[in-house]
């Protein structure tokens, strides 16, 4: 045929030119392929592999710019620093469970609620992680601070809200939180004991005793120091039960113990008591069992408000027999309902504050004596109206008084 080849000439193949439009082709072509995949390669850099990133956790991881020894990509999370393998093969799995107990991922938003800045815009619940050691700790010194009892931990309706806070929370019984307590007094004792130990230094203390209710005595022991910072400070060391008898000599037995407790019975410089008189043998007695400077003649200081108190309670007794009458007025008017509001309508009448309202002094605390008279003097009027009214009050100060 005329149009056939012959197989002695030569057949004519194409110029170089026409190979490179072949390979740019080919390539413009595989580049339309993979334009929307996302690709994990920076410049300079080149990974195993390109991964189009799906799932939503890796708002919260970043790429490193080398990977490891093995060439495996690696990622750490934005708030610790964790590092993950995250090759393909690795999965999703263990960077989901990081952020699940990711102890460094806050959560303040209302509903801790993010909207992933991913391309699916899908909303995650981010819950944060719940330490139990912290929960126990804080637990404690609310029981503390607040002076809750123990048993706080087992009311079921407290129960029932943190469960619905958090179903993770699981409160303690009473008797773990009784210990709990104890250690943190423990941790707290100490650490004050430490703080002691470093004061350059004197130490000066002050004491008191009181009688419960329940005919109880207690003891507390408060020392004053000024720090290494230069910063006064004032820490209540012990408040113990005191069992009888209550004489100086024991009292300084008890208050020895205590110094050597804290390891301070050689770095005191004066201690300050009221008037008692078992307070000036409970003085004598220590001061010869501690190394004080200059002998001991500063050891002994005598509390100037108590002193000032005495001085004012003997001052009232000239005048105890309005005092009685003002005190006892007081009494019967917050003695019942009825009278309460019997004496607001004769406060109304006489056109003054109620919101003022009246004192029950302390008589040992001149200061409560003293506000006493100043808020029944304000009212002198609607008590003269009140002994109009009410035939039994029969406690009313004269003009004189």
């Amino acid at each position: 045929m005329a149009n056939s080849p012959n197989p002695d000439e030569p057949i004519d193949l194409p110029d170089s030119d026409s190979d490179d439009e072949v390979s740019d082709s080919h390539q413009t072509e595989s580049k339309k392929k993979t334009s929307n995949v996302t690709s994990l390669n920076k410049p300079g850099i080149h990974f195993k592999r390109q991964r189009k990133l799906t799932s939503d956790v890796w708002a919260n991881f970043e790429f490193l710019d080398k990977p490891d020894e093995q060439g495996n990509i690696i990622c750490k999370c934005k708030k610790c620093g964790q590092k993950y393998n995250v090759e393909s093969r690795q999965g999703t799995g263990n960077l989901k469970r990081h952020i699940k107990k990711c102890k460094k991922r806050t959560f303040k938003d209302v509903g801790q609620m993010i909207i992933d800045s991913s391309s699916s815009g899908s909303m995650m619940n981010r819950v944060p992680t719940i330490d139990y050691d912290i929960v126990r700790e804080m637990l404690s010194i609310a029981v503390v601070k607040h002076d809750l009892p123990f048993q706080f931990a087992e009311y079921s309706a407290v129960r029932k809200l943190i469960n619905y806070i958090n179903p993770d929370v699981k409160l303690v019984s009473r008797n773990t939180l009784k210990a709990d307590v104890l250690k943190m007094f423990k941790r707290e004792k100490d650490k004050l004991k430490e703080e002691l130990s470093v004061v350059k230094g004197r130490i000066s203390l002050t004491s008191d005793c009181w009688t419960s209710i329940t005919t109880d005595g207690y003891m507390s022991l408060t020392a004053h120091f000024v720090d290494n910072q230069w910063n006064l400070q004032k820490k209540i060391l012990n408040f113990r039960f005191l069992p009888p008898p209550h004489t100086g000599v024991h009292m300084s037995d008890h208050v020895y113990d205590f110094l050597k407790e804290w390891g301070i019975q050689k770095k005191i410089m004066c201690i300050t008591l009221d008037n008692a008189s078992s307070n000036d043998v409970f003085a004598d007695v220590i001061k010869n069992e501690l190394d004080l400077v200059c002998g001991g003649d500063y050891f002994h200081v005598r509390c100037c408000a108590h002193i000032l108190n005495l001085i004012v309670q003997d001052g009232l007794k000239e005048i105890n027999e309005a005092v009685v009458k003002v005190r006892e007025t007081v009494k019967y008017c917050k003695g019942s309902q009825a009278r309460k509001q019997r004496f607001l309508t004769c406060v109304a009448h006489v056109e003054l504050d109620s919101s003022r309202g009246l004192r029950q002094d302390v008589p040992t605390r001149w200061n409560s004596t003293y506000l006493m008279l100043e808020n029944v003097l304000y009212y002198k009027k609607a008590f003269l109206h009140f002994q109009k009214v009410d035939a039994n009050y029969i406690h009313c100060p004269t003009n004189e008084e």
